[in-house]
């Protein structure tokens, strides 16, 4: 690609980009109204929704059971080390769906963004509960770079894999692939920042509780060394006097004007934009994914680090494989 084939396509992505932002907020505003007259009409009535009253437990348990929707509220914390230091944390609010019962307002809306409970007990090769962690759509708008399927055994004690849902921004493309909760590497399958390069690893730990979720991933670079880490800790909701959707307001939009900001920030500081490697060598970028995740789980260092773990639930006589699929994100991207 020529310097004037590769100017003309970062015009391009900033057109759209700026595109996107204009269309986004005209649409969200305009859905807010109905919101937020509804919100300031139940507390004048002194009225909650019936779906989440403030005095019953969003995560009690019935019969072994988890709630349909659970609702969680923490902090996500970015660290880089290098080429230099960069850090910054936000609050995020998060659901946790239990895919098979999920409320009718959000499997609506779930149908274009995210996987259904048989598809991915098909994917993980589970038969128990599937529960979906997740910022959900707000006002017609949904943005979550990060989603996680958890995979439980029959009788809901044990989790015992996961499907990682990664979404770049502002790309619209997305990868989904096994991973073992208690700890996991996984080669890097997508170009999630133009900050950062193809070459790193993902480390990724996950651990779902009653009342907290943690989500911890650091990237292990050949030539850098452990040089990024992101986490996400958060803590149940038990009372929210309101709606799911009050509790999520403008939750999606918070997270994209982040991750605009903190880029802008990045590139103030001097660090080297990348371009997407599709611009490159096309989906060669994937590929490469497949084969290092491959020669991991084979290796010695791969077995001291505990990769075969969710690898023997698709492994063949040949090879294992976390089940990768990359596709497009639906509009609005999540």
């Amino acid at each position: 690609m020529t310097s004037r084939q590769k100017e003309a396509s970062a015009l391009q992505q900033l057109g759209g980009l700026l595109w996107t932002i204009v269309t986004a907020t005209a649409s969200s505003l305009l859905l807010s109204t109905p919101l937020l007259f509804r919100r300031f009409y139940d507390m004048l009535k002194g009225k909650t929704s019936e779906s989440l009253r403030p005095t019953t437990p969003l995560l009690s348990r019935t019969g072994g059971k988890r709630d349909a929707i659970s609702l969680y509220e923490g902090t996500v914390c970015h660290e880089r080390r290098v080429p230099c230091a960069h850090k910054f944390s936000y609050s995020v609010r998060y659901a946790l769906l239990d895919l098979d019962r999920a409320p009718s307002s959000f499997s609506s809306a779930s149908a274009l963004h995210h996987m259904s409970a048989s598809k991915v007990r098909d994917i993980s090769g589970t038969t128990g509960p599937v529960y979906l962690l997740t910022v959900p759509s707000s006002v017609g708008y949904e943005q979550s770079p990060l989603s996680v399927y958890c995979c439980f055994n029959d009788d809901e004690t044990f989790l015992t894999v996961c499907i990682a849902e990664v979404t770049n921004t502002p790309w619209g493309e997305r990868v989904t692939f096994l991973f073992d909760p208690n700890g996991d590497t996984v080669a890097k399958a997508l170009h999630v920042s133009p900050f950062m390069d193809m070459q790193g690893l993902w480390r990724m730990k996950v651990g779902i509780s009653d009342q907290n979720v943690t989500i911890k991933i650091t990237v292990e670079h050949p030539e850098h060394g452990n040089y990024f880490t992101a986490s996400l800790c958060a803590s149940r909701v038990d009372h929210w006097k309101g709606s799911s959707e009050a509790f999520f307001w403008l939750m999606p939009h918070k997270i994209a004007v982040g991750i605009y900001w903190q880029a802008l920030l990045l590139w103030w500081k001097g660090v080297s934009f990348l371009q997407h490697p599709k611009y490159v060598n096309g989906n060669a970028y994937r590929e490469d994914a497949i084969q290092k995740d491959i020669e991991l789980s084979s290796s010695k260092l791969g077995n001291d680090l505990n990769l075969m773990g969710c690898c023997a639930l698709k492994s063949t006589s040949s090879k294992c494989t976390r089940s990768y699929t990359w596709y497009e994100a639906q509009w609005p991207w999540t």
